[in-house]
């Protein structure tokens, strides 16, 4: 979907639902990450600043959107369970459950950092719901730290979107920039861990928690 056919719906849909629409746009961006957050925000910002709906429902609504997204992705972890996600685990190439025991225990220490701050880093705004409902993460604090983190988030694009006006796009260059950096370097990650475990001698022994 091209940029002028998302900006159309969007706009379509908070045209006919105003701010819920704007809500709505945002729960489908939690479960369908590639749905931009950094255009619909900002382009609510410029509706709420034409007077089509109030700059409160708009950050109202858009942050709730955010915390249903992100509840049904919790969910999603919560039926998963620790004991599918070992067994998926290890039916992966070059993926050990050690790396998953050493993950959990990473979450369960750091758990509440990354559900907060999580919120504020593209596509792992939506994903770090997931391992918060493996790990069981009490539903008050992840609902809590959920809230907090997408209220900051959407605060930042929604204003930004009300104060620029008919310039509202130019948010979306900025926050574009913003998501490469995150996606270079999740993908440089990726390709450490993968050349580390390349160059061990054998897969090694797996161990099951």
């Amino acid at each position: 979907m091209n940029e002028l056919a998302e900006t159309s719906w969007i706009t379509d849909l908070m045209d006919t639902l105003g701010a819920p629409g704007a809500g709505l746009a945002i729960a489908a961006e939690n479960l369908f990450p590639p749905l931009p957050s950094e255009l619909i925000l900002p382009l609510a910002g410029f509706a709420a600043g034409q007077g089509r709906m109030s700059l409160f429902s708009a950050l109202a609504w858009t942050t709730l959107g955010s915390v249903l997204g992100a509840l049904a992705l919790y969910g999603v972890g919560a039926a998963l369970g620790r004991a599918r996600m070992l067994a998926i685990a290890a039916g992966l190439p070059l993926v050990k459950v050690s790396d998953i025991e050493k993950t959990e225990r990473w979450f369960q220490r750091h758990g509440t950092k990354a559900v907060f701050f999580g919120r504020m880093i593209p596509i792992f705004r939506s994903l770090i719901s997931i391992p918060a409902g493996i790990e069981r993460m009490p539903v008050p604090a992840f609902l809590l730290l959920t809230t907090l983190g997408s209220l900051i988030w959407n605060s930042i694009f929604v204003l930004a979107g009300h104060a620029l006006g008919e310039n509202w796009e130019e948010v979306t260059g900025y926050a574009d920039a913003y998501s490469k950096v995150v996606l270079v370097a999740a993908g440089l990650a990726v390709l450490a861990f993968l050349g580390v475990r390349l160059s061990r001698n054998g897969p090694g022994q797996r161990r099951r928690g």
